[in-house]
C-alpha cells in the first residue's frame, strides 16, 4: 500500500516558511491611475479661489431725493484674491459713481459697462460703493412710485414733506426726524407710493426707533389706507374735470403760449438741481424750447447724460417733451403749479 500524502495548503505553506506572496496584477492600474488623480485634486484647488470666489453685501442705504433719483450707499465684502470685482447695479442709468477702500480710504479706478461696474480691488478685501441712479423711481400724476427688488436688507431715507400713501410690504421698523422717514426693510420686492405736501399723515414722535407689532402696525396701515383712498379720488376728479393727455406729438401752435421765467420755476421747485437749472434758463433765453441736441452741444453732455437730465425737469412737470422734425423737442411748461 502506497503512503498518502496529505496535500500541503497555501495557507499552512506561507506560515512554514515565512514566505510573503503579493499580488501584483492590479498594480500597473493603480500606478497610471494615481498620478491622474492627483493632478485632477492639483487643478482643483488652483481653480477653487475662481469657483469660490465671493462677495456679500454687508450694508444698503438708499436715499429718495425729491427729483426722483436714488442716492445709493453700499459697503460690500469682497475675495482679496480676485484683482477684479463685477458688481451688479441696480439699473443703467448711473450718475456720480465712487468706489473706494474701507480701510484706507483710497479711490479705487471702475469701468461701467451698462449695468454693470468692474472695480480694481487692489486686493481690499472690503469696499463702499457710491452712486445715483434714476431708474428706481417714477411718477403718474401726483403720486411717485418706488419700487426696488433687493438682494439683501436695506435702509431707505424718504425725500423731506413726503407722505407715504401705500406700501407692498411691511417694514421692520421704521423713524422719522424732522419731516424724513426713514425706513429698515427686508430683502425682495417692495413697492412704495407717496406724495409730497400731505400733513395730514401719521408721524412718529420723539424721533426713536420702534419695532412694528400688529396693533402698530394697524395705526399705520389704516390712515395710509385712508389717504390713499382720498388722493385716488382727488386724481380721479382731476383728471375727469382735465384729463391728462399723453401726447408724443404736439401741435406747433402749442408753443406760442408765454413760458414762466427760471425764477418763478426755482421758487415753485426748491429742490432742483443746479445743473439743471442751468438747463432751464438756457431753454428760457431761447424762446422757451430747444432741441435736445442744442442742449448737449451748449453743456457738452453725452445723449444719455443730458437725456436723463430732461427726463428728471419732465417728471418735476418743468418742460414737455415732443417730437419734430424727427429731433426731440424740449419746451418750458406755462402752468406749471406747487406741488403740495
Amino acid at each position: 500500500m502506497k503512503p498518502v500524502i496529505a496535500p500541503i495548503h497555501r495557507k499552512e505553506f506561507l506560515q512554514e516558511d515565512g514566505i510573503l506572496f503579493v499580488r501584483t496584477d492590479g498594480i500597473p492600474e493603480i500606478m497610471i491611475k494615481t498620478p491622474l488623480i492627483l493632478a485632477g485634486l492639483i487643478v482643483v484647488a488652483l481653480t477653487m479661489p475662481v469657483q469660490t470666489s465671493f462677495s456679500s453685501t454687508r450694508t444698503l442705504d438708499l436715499i429718495i431725493h425729491s427729483d426722483g433719483s436714488t442716492h445709493v450707499t453700499s459697503e460690500i465684502d469682497v475675495d482679496f484674491l480676485d484683482s477684479d470685482f463685477e458688481l451688479s447695479l441696480f439699473g443703467s442709468s448711473i450718475d456720480n459713481f465712487v468706489a473706494f477702500e474701507v480701510i484706507s480710504g483710497s479711490l479705487l479706478s471702475v469701468d461701467i459697462i451698462e449695468d454693470k461696474a468692474i472695480v480694481a480691488t487692489l486686493g481690499s478685501s472690503s469696499i463702499v460703493v457710491d452712486y445715483d441712479i434714476h431708474d428706481l423711481i417714477s411718477k403718474e400724476g401726483r403720486i411717485w412710485t418706488f419700487s426696488f427688488d433687493s438682494p439683501s436688507n436695506y435702509s431707505l431715507l424718504m425725500p423731506e414733506n413726503s407722505v407715504i400713501v401705500g406700501m407692498s410690504v411691511l417694514p421692520n421698523n421704521m423713524k422719522q426726524i424732522d419731516e424724513q422717514i426713514t425706513l429698515e426693510l427686508f430683502s425682495g420686492p417692495t413697492q412704495i407710493d407717496y406724495i409730497f405736501g400731505i400733513t395730514t399723515a401719521p408721524t412718529i414722535t420723539n424721533q426713536r426707533e420702534y419695532t412694528l407689532d400688529f396693533m402698530t402696525a394697524g395705526l399705520i396701515i389704516g390712515p395710509i389706507i385712508t389717504v390713499s383712498i382720498v388722493a385716488a379720488v382727488l386724481i380721479k376728479r382731476k383728471q375727469s374735470k382735465s384729463p391728462q393727455i399723453h401726447v408724443v406729438e404736439l401741435p406747433e401752435k402749442q408753443s406760442e403760449s408765454k413760458s414762466l421765467d427760471p425764477e418763478t420755476i426755482f421758487s415753485l421747485r426748491p429742490g432742483m438741481r443746479e445743473d439743471d437749472k442751468e438747463i432751464v434758463k438756457f431753454i428760457f433765453e431761447n424762446g422757451g424750447k430747444v432741441f435736445e441736441s442744442d442742449l448737449r452741444k451748449k453743456f457738452l453732455q453725452p445723449r444719455t447724460t443730458m437725456w436723463r437730465a430732461v427726463k428728471r425737469l419732465e417728471r418735476l412737470d418743468i418742460v414737455e417733451i415732443y417730437k419734430k422734425d424727427l429731433q426731440n423737442m424740449v419746451k418750458l411748461r406755462n402752468d406749471l403749479e406747487v406741488e403740495n
